[in-house]
């Protein structure tokens, strides 16, 4: 196992800096991470440190982090975004619709913002607060992912202060058709965590700790 195809290279505080932006494009780039993970502002910026050649996946936030926002601006944001030169969207779910038991509302929402989303030929990552949500409420959001045919199904924003265990990774692997992949997120910063939640059932992990992971990965062999 190459332990770094699974890793997103992932930096979305608050204040991120330019400076910041080119070092982990930089640092994808030398270690062959599957994708970088950065705030929407910086995408544009963010395409010409990786550069047209580059494999690593763009990768960048919608309704971040809590998932609040309206659909209509959720879908706007992916726009620019892609426009911008995202390859992949990591959306927020809205979970107060889901414990508000609005499912109508959250069905529409994740209707809306996958389409726009495949129109334009992008991947679509749904963050869903796992740790927030009962297994009743899990199993629904599941349905809803499959409907509409959502590409990768991802735990967590990582701002929720509820990390991401095996044991998630391993339940919503059996709520999820196998062409629906799992995302990993929150909480995973070291390789024991990120080989655990492989075997799980994850094929991508977000990280911040993508280049200890992989220096982990080498002293290991």
């Amino acid at each position: 196992m190459k332990i770094n195809e699974y890793l997103e290279h992932t930096w979305l505080k608050a204040d991120t800096t330019s400076e910041k932006i080119q070092e982990i494009c930089a640092e994808a780039k030398e270690y062959d991470f599957k994708g970088v993970c950065i705030p929407p502002y910086y995408v544009k910026e963010a395409k010409g440190y990786l550069g047209e050649e580059s494999k690593v996946k763009l990768v960048t936030v919608i309704g971040f982090p809590m998932g609040y926002s309206t659909t209509a601006a959720k879908v706007e944001e992916i726009k620019r975004a892609i426009n911008d030169g995202a390859d992949e969207l990591d959306v927020v779910i809205n979970v107060a619709a889901i414990k508000a038991g609005n499912w109508s509302y959250v069905e529409s929402d994740v209707e809306s913002v996958t389409m726009i989303t495949h129109l334009k030929g992008k991947i679509i990552k749904l963050i869903t607060e796992v740790g927030f949500l009962t297994d009743e409420e899990l199993k629904k959001v599941c349905n809803i992912v499959t409907k509409y045919s959502v590409n990768i199904f991802k735990t967590s924003s990582g701002y929720t202060g509820v990390d991401t265990t095996p044991e998630m990774v391993a339940k919503i692997r059996k709520m999820l058709p196998e062409d629906i992949a799992i995302k990993a997120s929150g909480g995973i910063r070291d390789l024991k965590t990120a080989e655990a939640v492989i075997k799980a059932g994850a094929s991508r992990i977000g990280s911040s700790s993508c280049v200890q992971i992989v220096e982990d990965a080498k002293a290991k062999v």
